[in-house]
């Protein structure tokens, strides 16, 4: 009985790499990521100054309280961190363009001459 190839398995590393490289790159995937972590630490915050506010108690669950604000700040600063990079490619892609402009003008002076 013949068996064919090994199948390749799918390595976590590689494929988490290329799903974050291609997230960053594509801007509406950015900034839909961006907008869905505010929209989570808002409702993590919301929801532990009112609703798990017994359940958070630091005094009784000190582990529980750190997790839990530990994850709030935590996608709280991948939002902040979505938003810096946002905000530096479109000063690439502005600067760019502003070069690409500069370049058609001086060939529309040279050839103008």
């Amino acid at each position: 009985m013949e068996t064919g190839p090994p199948e390749k398995r799918l390595r976590t590393a590689s494929f988490s790499i290329h799903a974050t490289r291609g997230l960053l790159r594509d801007q509406t995937s950015r900034r839909k990521t961006m907008t869905l972590c505010l929209v989570v630490a808002v409702a993590l915050a919301i929801a532990g100054f009112t609703g798990f506010r017994s359940w958070l108690d630091p005094h009784q669950y000190p582990v529980r309280f750190l997790l839990f604000w530990g994850a709030c700040g935590w996608v709280t600063v991948t939002a902040l961190l979505l938003a810096i990079m946002d905000m530096l490619m479109l000063r690439i892609e502005a600067r760019r363009a502003r070069e690409e402009l500069l370049e058609q003008a001086k060939k529309g002076k040279r050839s103008g001459e």
